[in-house]
Parts: C-alpha cells; structure tokens; sequence
C-alpha cells in the first residue's frame, strides 16, 4: 500500500528549455501545419516571440524531466506496476521555441480501491515560463497494481 503520508509531496522542480527543433517535430506528428508552428517569421508576424508550441507539448517536459520515476521510487512503486489513469490539462500563455519552462508537480490525493489492489495517484503539475507566466496546469492520475 502507498503511504498517504505522501499526500501534499512536492517533487524538485523542472527546469526544460523548449527546443525549436522539437516544436516543429511535435507539430509535425500531430498533424499541426499552422505556420507560426512550422516558420519563424509566420510565428513572429503572428506576434509570438518563437515558434509556437501546439497544446499538450508541454507534457514532454514533465516526461523528460523525470518526474514519473522520482515520484515512483519516493511512493516505492516499480514503474511496471503503473498504468496510465486520467489526465487533463488547462492552458495559459503560449509556450515558443527559446521558453526555458519550470514544472512544479505535487501529489494531490491517494486512493485505493479493490481492497488495496489498485491505487489511485493524483497529482498536479503547474508549468510556468522564463517570464513568470504559467502556461498551464496539468492533473494526471496513475494507477498502481499491487
């Protein structure tokens, strides 16, 4: 059983620095062709200050980071025991090509459910740029088999 003792955890913050080639890359794979995505000089007339991010790409730096793995070994979980719950996210300023973006998750609930053999994690991640803005917040929720 995870220890709700957990509850409130605040990992280290993330600091991940959004690369052009990897916005391209990302808007490329999901299909988006607006051009301030894809064109530095569409994304600056469109009054960005770099190649704009699509939504959700900002999930790589929670990813990347490596916030999964720390918060798995702090709840002693094994990653082969996890599967993915829920997500959702809310979204602020936009993310460009040249941002340096700070992740700062924290667990917000712990549930079990089947008399322990399922484990619900809640946490929520907020994710602000170099200039103080926040771009978002992101709630994930895994679930640990036992």
């Amino acid at each position: 059983m995870i220890d709700k003792k957990h509850i409130g955890l605040e990992l280290p913050a993330v600091n991940w620095p959004v690369e052009r080639g990897r916005v391209m890359a990302f808007a490329r794979a999901i299909g988006d062709t607006r051009p301030e995505c894809l064109d530095d000089s569409a994304a600056r007339d469109a009054g960005y200050r770099g190649l704009v991010a699509p939504p959700t790409f900002w999930f790589g730096a929670w990813a990347d980071g490596g916030t999964l793995e720390l918060m798995l070994s702090k709840l002693d979980v094994p990653i082969a025991r996890i599967l993915h719950g829920e997500q959702s996210f809310t979204y602020g300023a936009p993310v460009c090509a040249g941002d340096v973006l700070t992740i700062k998750t924290r667990i917000t609930d712990i549930v079990d459910k089947k008399g322990g053999k399922m484990e619900f994690v809640t946490q929520r991640s907020t994710i602000t740029n170099q200039l103080g803005d926040t771009v978002g917040e992101m709630t994930a929720v895994i679930v640990a088999r036992s």
